[in-house]
C-alpha cells in the first residue's frame, strides 16, 4: 500500500465526513455505490455484536443506498419527526487503516466520533468503522460501510449523519 493510497484513501473518508456535517446530502450520496451495504450492528453483550444482519438486531442496516436514500428523503420533506431539527454534527475520523485486497477493493479501518447538538443539547457517539471501497476514475465509491457503535448508551437518536 502506497502512501499515496492512504492519503487519497484519507481525504476520501474527511471529505464524507464534511458533507455530512454539511448537509450536502447529495454529494453525500453520490459517494455510495447503489448496492453499497450500511451496517451498525447492536452489541449480544460486552464482547460481541451481531454479524449477520438477518440473524439479529442492528441499530441501522441498509442491504443498499435505497435505505439511506429514503431518510434523506424524509429529512428534507419534514416526515422524520426525529431529525427536525437536524442536529449541528461534528465527525471526526482517525486512526486510518488502508490495505489493497485480493479482489482489488479497498479496504478501509478507522477510528470515529461524532459530536453533536441539538435543541441544546450536547452528546457523542464514538466506534470504529470498516469501508470497503471500490477505485473509481474520479475517486472511490463506498461498497460497503460496517460501524461499530462503543456506545453503552443511546441518550438520543441514532441515525445515519451521527456515524
Amino acid at each position: 500500500m502506497s502512501q499515496e493510497l492512504h492519503f487519497a484513501v484519507s481525504q476520501f473518508l474527511y471529505k464524507k465526513a464534511e458533507l455530512c456535517d454539511a448537509y450536502d446530502w447529495d454529494a453525500y450520496l453520490e459517494l455510495y455505490d447503489e448496492d453499497s451495504e450500511y451496517h451498525i450492528p447492536q452489541w449480544i453483550d460486552d464482547h460481541n455484536y451481531v454479524q449477520d444482519p438477518n440473524q439479529g438486531l442492528s441499530y441501522i442496516y441498509y442491504a443498499d443506498r435505497t435505505g439511506l436514500e429514503d431518510r434523506v428523503f424524509r429529512i428534507r420533506t419534514g416526515k422524520a419527526a426525529s431529525a427536525t431539527p437536524l442536529p449541528r454534527t461534528l465527525h471526526s475520523i482517525n486512526n486510518i487503516r488502508v490495505k489493497t485486497l485480493e479482489d482489488g477493493l479497498i479496504e478501509a479501518k478507522v477510528a470515529w466520533q461524532t459530536l453533536y447538538n441539538r435543541q441544546g443539547l450536547e452528546g457523542c457517539f464514538y466506534g470504529h468503522a470498516t469501508y470497503l471501497l471500490r477505485q473509481t476514475a474520479d475517486g472511490f465509491r463506498i461498497r460497503r460501510q460496517h460501524s461499530i457503535l462503543l456506545d453503552d448508551k443511546i441518550d438520543s437518536v441514532l441515525d445515519f449523519y451521527h456515524v
